[in-house]
């Protein structure tokens, strides 16, 4: 081999390199800020709730990074095989992280609605649900780095774990709302909140698989079961955009 093809291999290593520091550093950035986010919830801590609505914006900037240097590879490398997985899941996960840093936020800002309000006990609930997804987003978001497909599928499995929870608790929040009609607004903020951490355990687990195929080039046949009851209930809509 030539010098100049060695230096089109080192230079292709560091495009590739590039891509998966600045997704590590996104999932990092994402961790950090639903960790705040539960937080500030848990300590009514507006000024913290506040930086995790203004920290999003580092998510979107990484987000944007990854997709120009993500196309910039394919048009110039046409990656195969095990590069092609890489470039083409990063590309993908990248687009799950940035809607944990978007719920995350939506977190944020309704708990700067609740400070407003007097406490409710159910907030304790819909914060042990907040650590679970936040659990799920460490550890997959470990796996993927770490390249443990085992791992992922772990994950993949604690879904399930977190619907149930989520619809036990949206039961638990209706019959107090309708037990007290004053805690009706502040519990309505909770349902909202409650929807956006089942959302990112969704978002944990779609990275899950394309960790598990990222490293074994295989999709997985079958589809996760969802437990979630809560739409049947008259659930609310997965998406916050308040």
């Amino acid at each position: 081999m030539s010098i100049g093809e060695q230096h089109i291999v080192k230079s292709y290593d560091i495009e590739l390199g590039k891509l998966g520091d600045a997704l590590a550093r996104m999932g990092g950035l994402a961790e950090a800020q639903l960790a705040a986010a539960i937080e500030a919830l848990e300590n009514r801590d507006g000024e913290q709730a506040a930086e995790v609505v203004g920290g999003d914006a580092r998510i979107d900037s990484l987000d944007a990074f990854i997709n120009e240097q993500a196309i910039k590879v394919l048009a110039l490398r046409a990656p195969v095989a095990d590069d092609l997985r890489t470039v083409v899941t990063a590309l993908k996960i990248a687009g799950e992280i940035e809607r944990v840093g978007d719920l995350a936020a939506n977190v944020a800002k309704r708990s700067l609605v609740l400070n407003q309000l007097p406490p409710v006990a159910q907030t304790r609930s819909v914060s042990r649900l907040g650590r679970l997804s936040l659990a799920m987003v460490k550890d997959v978001l470990d796996a993927y780095l770490g390249g443990d497909s085992e791992r992922a599928l772990v994950v993949r499995d604690r879904d399930q774990e977190l619907d149930e929870i989520h619809s036990a608790l949206f039961r638990e929040i209706l019959t107090y709302m309708m037990e007290d009609p004053r805690t009706i607004t502040p519990c309505s903020h909770l349902l909202f909140i409650a929807k956006n951490l089942e959302r990112i355990g969704d978002h944990a687990t779609n990275i899950a698989e394309m960790t598990h195929f990222r490293i074994t080039g295989k999709s997985l046949p079958e589809e996760r079961i969802k437990c979630d009851t809560a739409a049947s209930l008259g659930g609310l809509p997965g998406h916050d955009t308040i």
